[in-house]
């Protein structure tokens, strides 16, 4: 559990998203909410419910970003869902406790792949010993044959390479070094692509109790297929087989189940899509079953996954929705209860865009040199090219659809289309880009609102 303070958890998250310092306060507080709750007296520990939040803003204003960032800052377990792909039991779609599972499985899959980064250099060593059986297989020598006295001779086996040590140590040393990287070996690798079977059901598989891939491994003989690799392909693929052999599955599982219940971050976007006015039909008939359908796990249930049951009550849920045609008291009283933080983004302007594409750490310019200075491209922008780029994404956005900064994605490639397309073979390698080019790229695609409606 991340023990950083509210007031760094801000400043971290500044250097990724300019703005919304509401929001990154919200957040904040909860995450530190978390750490004072692992440090409370255990007869209260369990009382302490997490402050669920909703993010209430249009789209790409910062409300995802906000979440993935801080569960990579804090290492806590995370994942994003529509809420709008869920449906009431009874109907065709997904599962609401879908959502709890896939976070399970993607802990899991994260902790086995970092234990198995941590087993690497032993991993490797097994591995190495098997390339040289390969290359030198064990087993007893027959020496020369040699007299035995009495005119006759007879074979004399000798015991545990004692011919062959020396050599061994020679393929060894020759194999460290890459001299026997291109020789060619025989390795027999298992088949581990399995049967596809689909079971319609409204319960999750792992609801019925049964783990399907263990089944079939259980039932199906082990298929071992033999390849013809280089030793460097060789090892390599021995490195991860014998990785995976070391991990304790087992423990990995246990403490996957833990991080979740303890630390899991689960952000559902377009909640704005399942609250319906009252007294709505038709289409909407399930909108109001999701929500009763998410209630529990908002609440604190238990949710069955092929690695055991899962408690959510420690589960911190963000909420994100832009809101336009509802608002959150659309929402069924006892899930409004469960979201107690509403906190409400601010559109972006001409002023954040400018911030957008030079601050953050991954700031888009950055990322746009970044990709040029590959082809031996030096671009440069001038402060004047920055500002026009920002005024037209501001201004389309009023005219069009207010994506957010996301417009500034289809601004920058329409800008440099023409740059992007023939960098590999421009002669003048250095480029600036001031206010006149922008204006000469840009200008006939917004005077027409049709042309950039579909193209910016």
């Amino acid at each position: 559990m991340s023990d950083l303070k509210p007031s760094e958890i801000v400043n971290a998250l500044d250097t990724y998203i300019i703005g919304q310092h509401n929001a990154k306060r919200s957040v904040a507080i909860a995450l530190r909410n978390r750490w004072r709750r692992q440090h409370v007296e255990p007869e209260l520990r369990d009382e302490i419910a997490p402050k669920n939040i909703i993010l209430i803003g249009p789209t790409g204003v910062g409300k995802t970003e906000i979440a993935r960032r801080l569960s990579k800052m804090t290492d806590s377990p995370f994942t994003k869902v529509e809420a709008s792909k869920f449906t009431e039991v009874g109907y065709v779609g997904r599962d609401v406790e879908s959502m709890v599972r896939d976070l399970v499985e993607m802990t899991v899959s994260m902790l086995r792949n970092r234990e198995q980064e941590a087993v690497q250099e032993k991993a490797r060593q097994v591995a190495e010993e098997r390339i040289l059986d390969l290359l030198l297989p064990r087993g007893d020598d027959t020496a020369a044959r040699e007299d035995e006295g009495l005119g006759g001779t007879v074979d004399v086996i000798r015991p545990k390479h004692e011919m062959s040590a020396s050599t061994r140590e020679k393929l060894r040393d020759m194999l460290r070094r890459g001299k026997l990287d291109e020789r060619y070996v025989d390795l027999d690798i298992a088949d581990r692509s399995m049967p596809m079977v689909e079971i319609f059901s409204n319960a999750g598989m792992e609801e019925m109790g049964i783990n399907f891939k263990d089944m079939f491994n259980n039932i199906m003989p082990r298929n071992v297929k033999r390849r013809k690799v280089t030793v460097a392909e060789a090892i390599d693929m021995l490195t991860q087989e014998e990785a995976q052999n070391l991990v304790d599955l087992d423990k990995v599982t246990k403490l996957a189940v833990e991080k979740v219940e303890q630390s899991g971050i689960i952000f559902l976007d377009e909640i704005d899509k399942i609250a319906g006015k009252n007294g709505s039909q038709g289409p909407d008939v399930s909108r109001e079953g999701v929500q009763r359908d998410l209630l529990p796990i908002v609440e604190g249930s238990t949710v069955t996954t092929k690695y055991g049951p899962v408690k959510t009550d420690h589960i911190l849920f963000i909420a994100a929705g832009a809101f336009h045609t509802v608002k959150p008291s659309d929402l069924i009283p006892e899930l409004q209860g469960r979201f107690p933080i509403r906190v409400e983004l601010e559109s972006l302007g001409q002023k954040e865009f400018v911030r957008i594409l030079t601050e953050p750490r991954n700031a888009l310019l950055l990322q746009y040199l970044a990709l040029l200075r590959t082809e031996g491209v030096e671009v440069t922008f001038e402060q004047d090219a920055v500002e026009e780029i920002a005024r037209y994404a501001e201004e389309v956005n009023e005219m069009t659809d207010n994506i957010g900064a996301r417009r500034l994605h289809t601004i920058m490639e329409c800008l440099l289309e023409d740059i992007l397309f023939d960098a590999p073979d421009l002669e003048e390698k250095k480029i600036v880009i001031d206010r006149a080019y922008v204006a000469d790229k840009l200008s006939v695609i917004k005077s027409d609102e049709d042309l950039s409606r579909y193209i910016l």
